[in-house]
């Protein structure tokens, strides 16, 4: 890795991350529970209650009481390893510390396309169908929620859309690459390492200010969502991708097309046309990095992000009858 990506790729040092989230492992937990019911107790009188409380209802749609099975996990059982890393455990530890470790749940790790058989918290779950089971909680975090101050305005920017991403094994982003690669309103390069695809594709890795140079970006999902979706909206370039069809706590399923992001089709075929208007439009794509980054600012609370957490957390143990 380059020292230019590794000291100004723009992404969150993680070094930091580990140093604050291991101390909170260390303490003991009597320190966060005495506070619950406080924390809790404060959404009510909260200014932004009504606020706090739909997106406690977005991430934990359980409406009916679902009992675990008797084999679920009990918090205190709860330990990194068999697929459980250190980010993942790290962020639900900070959440479910502050309750009672005889607390049981259902928690699978990972990039999660499907609905569980049971309620269970997840990173990310699929936005259609019938998803309840599936209790979001912001994971992963220190990868996921990047925002970024982006110092050149829209029109200082490359007529070009740019693309830096692993395509192997992900066949929607290698469908894009054989259709647009050499394409000359596009910049596209797969970081994968050895993969098995041209080796024209093949290129380093860009840092988050080298993206910001181009008017657009593309976001398109990976193993689940789009990681960059965060830091673009938050820029002044602009997202351009298909209609999600998974989310996490970014709450994607919420994102408004052309309003938020440019959408493309899924076979990506208007994707020139979809250029060219906003090209020939440029007060139209401005007006869209705007209510993006209105949008993103509802994340940038971290005392209520952690509060809206731990309501999400209490909500699953009401649903689960275990309160």
């Amino acid at each position: 890795m380059n020292l230019n990506f590794l000291f100004a790729s723009g992404k969150k040092w993680k070094l930091p991350y580990y140093i604050k989230n291991y101390a909170k492992v260390f303490l003991p937990k009597i320190v966060f529970q005495r506070r619950l019911h406080q924390k809790l107790n404060s959404i009510s009188s909260s200014d932004d209650a009504a606020y706090i409380n739909s997106r406690v209802r977005y991430y934990n749609k359980l409406e009916t009481v679902k009992k675990l099975p008797e084999s679920a996990e009990q918090f205190s059982d709860f330990k990194k390893g068999k697929g459980v890393s250190s980010v993942f455990f790290l962020d639900a530890y900070d959440i479910i510390s502050w309750f009672n470790g005889s607390y049981k749940w259902s928690f699978v790790p990972g990039d999660v396309t499907h609905i569980p058989d049971v309620p269970s918290i997840v990173k990310s779950r699929p936005i259609a169908g019938n998803n309840e089971n599936s209790v979001l909680l912001k994971l992963v975090k220190v990868r996921h929620f990047i925002f970024i101050k982006d110092k050149l305005a829209f029109n200082e920017k490359s007529n070009k859309l740019i693309f830096r991403g692993k395509v192997d094994g992900k066949p929607h982003r290698i469908a894009f690459m054989k259709k647009y690669f050499k394409h000359p309103m596009c910049d596209l390069g797969d970081i994968t390492k050895n993969n098995k695809y041209p080796q024209e594709w093949t290129v380093a890795k860009s840092t988050i200010y080298d993206h910001l140079k181009y008017k657009f970006i593309l976001a398109l999902e990976g193993n689940d969502v789009a990681s960059n979706l965060k830091w673009i909206m938050s820029s002044n370039s602009v997202a351009v991708m298909p209609k999600p069809k998974y989310e996490t706590w970014f709450m994607e399923g919420k994102l408004k097309a052309n309003h938020h992001y440019i959408e493309i089709k899924d076979d990506y075929s208007d994707l020139e046309e979809r250029l060219n208007h906003y090209i020939n439009h440029p007060e139209q794509a401005i007006q869209i990095t705007k209510n993006a980054n209105e949008y993103v600012s509802q994340f940038f609370d971290y005392k209520r992000e952690h509060l809206i957490g731990l309501a999400v957390m209490n909500k699953y143990l009401e649903m689960t009858s275990q309160q």
